[in-house]
């Protein structure tokens, strides 16, 4: 799988991670990794899906008559049903998502990504569980941002353009630059075998996103405001937010996905994802 930390080095890209910020650049840029057991938790129930941006056009959300209600709530807990009617999505897409909708009304139980092992791409790293967290590990010229659950890992690489023609891949090609307090990130070159989200919403190769994190609520709050455009499959460049808490004391569990069992309560079953060939 492509872009994933090899388990035994992630102690130690902690370690060094911390000491190899400046002092000056600690006090200029914000700095989302100040130990090695600082996580990001997303910070509310249903922290997999995205939060509506202050305005304009927003993420895929759920159908009104059917709210999704994630397990471990007071209320019963639902499937995910997409809202077809939202005016960002192109009608390959909107066909597409229809018959994922058909098939939790017959009462399959839809799929997301990380119950799959399939990599999450870009933007869907954000809301990729809403219960593990995400670390930072930061340098002057690259960020690496690692998922505890399934140890996914993107690179950031700082104050450089992007290659002239990136091979698509699961993470694409992400570079990065500080803007004040806000770390600009700025992805390309991703495949199309990914979702944005977890209501299975599709994209194809031309799909560019940029991502604004920022520390807020006095260091308690991260936040990243998304823009999506993807020409291919949205009809116009689309917004939305996610935060996390800062949770302290908390050091990475490696938590590998693997297969379980699969034939259960109408589960509907994708292949998990297999290499063709060493990435190296």
């Amino acid at each position: 799988m492509a872009n994933v930390a090899s388990p035994g080095i992630l102690a130690g890209l902690f370690c060094i991670g911390a000491a190899l910020i400046p002092v000056r650049a600690a006090e200029e840029f914000p700095n989302f990794s100040p130990d090695s057991s600082t996580s990001w938790a997303p910070d509310r129930p249903a922290g997999d899906d995205f939060l509506p941006p202050p305005s304009g056009p927003g993420p895929v959300t759920a159908e009104k008559d059917h709210p999704y209600v994630p397990s471990g709530s007071a209320l019963q807990a639902t499937y995910r049903i997409a809202d077809l009617s939202n005016p960002i999505l192109k009608p390959w897409v909107v066909e597409q998502m229809r018959r994922a909708n058909d098939g939790v009304r017959a009462g399959k139980v839809p799929f997301t990504t990380r119950e799959r092992c399939w990599p999450t791409g870009v933007p869907g790293f954000e809301v990729f569980t809403r219960v593990e967290g995400i670390y930072f590990v930061q340098t002057q010229k690259e960020i690496t941002v690692i998922h505890e659950l399934d140890q996914q890992t993107r690179h950031i690489y700082m104050n450089v353009p992007h290659s002239k023609n990136p091979k698509p891949s699961w993470y694409g090609e992400s570079v990065g630059h500080y803007d004040g307090d806000e770390l600009v990130v700025d992805t390309i070159g991703m495949n199309d075998k990914s979702f944005v989200d977890n209501y299975r919403t599709p994209h194809t190769d031309q799909i560019h996103v940029v991502e604004r994190f920022k520390i807020i609520e006095g260091g308690k709050t991260l936040q990243s405001t998304v823009t999506v455009e993807d020409p291919g499959a949205f009809n116009m460049a689309w917004s939305a937010v996610q935060r996390w808490r800062r949770v302290h004391d908390r050091p990475m569990i490696e938590q590998y996905c693997a297969e379980n069992n699969d034939f259960f309560f109408g589960y509907e079953v994708v292949p998990m994802p297999e290499a063709k060939g060493a990435d190296f």
